[in-house]
């Protein structure tokens, strides 16, 4: 599927290629080990928080880490609900998972917790993009 691209700058960028991420995650095919559908798992959380920063103007470091990119958005004035914090537990995904030996394997719990994790803060990422964009200068 090729679908418009917009601007980097646009936050509407960032959670399209959240959902993108997420519609991998949540598509068990066979072969295909729990840990590769966790990395999509994470790759949408994060893009997810990347999301509000560029809807608010705000800069974010290249990191994975979501516990700290959770940290920084709550340290720049934003309420995190608890239910968006347990993001952290995503994290080792973005590395230790990729590679083979690093950690061990995902279970399927594991696995549909992740993707209960990420679509939850990629709907609450749209919900905070979408209310930042209502404010006066907020990006669409």
């Amino acid at each position: 599927m090729t679908r418009k691209r917009l601007p980097p700058s646009d936050p509407r960028e960032w959670l399209n290629r959240a959902k993108s991420n997420l519609a991998l995650a949540s598509n068990v095919i066979p072969d295909v080990d729990f840990e590769d559908f966790c990395f999509d798992a994470q790759q949408c959380a994060e893009k997810a928080i990347k999301a509000i920063f560029v809807g608010r103007g705000e800069t974010f470091p290249f990191i994975h880490d979501l516990e700290e990119l959770l940290g920084l958005l709550q340290r720049n004035g934003l309420k995190i609900p608890k239910y968006i914090l347990v993001a952290e537990e995503l994290s080792p995904y973005a590395a230790k998972t990729r590679y083979p030996g690093m950690a061990d394997p995902v279970t399927r719990r594991e696995y549909r917790r992740a993707v209960r994790i990420a679509t939850a803060v990629l709907r609450w990422a749209e919900r905070q993009v979408a209310a930042d964009a209502k404010k006066p200068g907020g990006k669409k």
